[in-house]
Formats: structure tokens, C-alpha cells, sequence
């Protein structure tokens, strides 16, 4: 049987966790939070594939690039989520089950981060739960695709 993989996508500044805003986004890095997502999904019998990226092109690149190749995508679009058209047009387009999340809950920060581009074309969004939102994303894509 071939192994199933789900991507995990970041975007900007998803790179300094640990260092940016510790008050908001922890005190654990990008590096913590690929290796808590792939210890999950061991059992579930799952591979997972982590990029991060601060440049909106090369997150478009890569969900083009894993189109037919993953199950799903958990993905962070970090502060794209509230101003980028092209990757809301590139999960629409791509025929991946996507799973939005955020580390901080959107919902209670500024007005401007409360609207989501990505969320239309997401099957679902986790926001404010921390790393947790990603192992849950993570879970939802492996039991049900």
C-alpha cells in the first residue's frame, strides 16, 4: 500500500515562531511544530510534507506542485489570509482539500485580520487552538480523505 501524505503549508513570518510575538504565538518554532504534526501522524499511517515560505509566488508554486501528490493541505496563510486573491484562486483551483489554521484566534484581534480569502474555499478553519489546530487539521484530512 502507498503511503498517504498531507501537506502542511506556512506562510509569512510563520518562519520566527518562537521569536515573533511570543505573547501570541508561543515560544515554540516552526522546527517544534513539524516534528509535533509528523509524531502525529505516525500512527494514523501518514507521511508529511512542511514548507514555509514568506513569498506569496511560492506557496501558489507549491500547491500547484502538490496537486495529485497529497490528500490534503493544512495550511497557515499567515497574513495572506486577509489580502490574497491569487491563493484563494489556487486552492479553488488546485482539487485538494484544504484545512485553514491559525496559531492565534483571528476572531478576537484586529478587524482586519477577522476576514479570510482562504476560508470560502477550505473545507474547514481552526483558529486560536495553537499547534493543536494543526494536529486536528492534520487528523480531520487523514480519517476522512
Amino acid at each position: 500500500m502507498k503511503t498517504k501524505k498531507i501537506g502542511i503549508l506556512n506562510g509569512p513570518n510563520l518562519g520566527a515562531l518562537g521569536q515573533r510575538e511570543p505573547a501570541i504565538y508561543g515560544s515554540k518554532t516552526l522546527a517544534d511544530l513539524e516534528n509535533e504534526i509528523r509524531e502525529a501522524a505516525k500512527p494514523l499511517g501518514f507521511e508529511v510534507e512542511c514548507y514555509q515560505s514568506n513569498i506569496e509566488g511560492e506557496l501558489i508554486d507549491k500547491i500547484e506542485h502538490w496537486r495529485g501528490k497529497v490528500t490534503g493541505v493544512v495550511f497557515n496563510p499567515g497574513a495572506y489570509t486577509h489580502t490574497s486573491i491569487a491563493l484563494r484562486d489556487a486552492i479553488a483551483g488546485s482539487g485538494l482539500k484544504f484545512i485553514e489554521v491559525h496559531i492565534s484566534n483571528i476572531y478576537a484581534r484586529e478587524r482586519f485580520r477577522q476576514h479570510s480569502y482562504t476560508a470560502g474555499v477550505s473545507v474547514g478553519v481552526i483558529t486560536g487552538l495553537g499547534f493543536e489546530g494543526y494536529v486536528m487539521g492534520m487528523t480531520y484530512l487523514a480519517q476522512n480523505y
